[in-house]
């Protein structure tokens, strides 16, 4: 997973963030990558019996958590 977060990332880097999703060939490549990243993600959710319930409880805590930081 590391991997293909560091191919995102390579592709944002090296191209700028404008060019990654205004050049059709660029942008097919960077979701490409995202869905690996995805796919990878959702193999450690379904390896640790992690539901989705269990998930949006966690993100939601953390996301309210981190809009008092502003």
């Amino acid at each position: 997973m590391i991997g293909e977060i560091g191919e995102v990332i390579d592709i944002i880097k090296k191209n700028g963030s404008g060019k990654a999703v205004s050049d059709d060939t660029l942008r097919e490549k960077l979701i490409e990558e995202l869905a690996d990243v995805l796919m990878y993600y959702n193999d450690v959710l379904l390896c640790y019996g992690i539901t989705t319930d269990e998930l949006k409880h966690s993100y939601t805590n953390k996301f309210m958590k981190n809009m008092t930081r502003w």
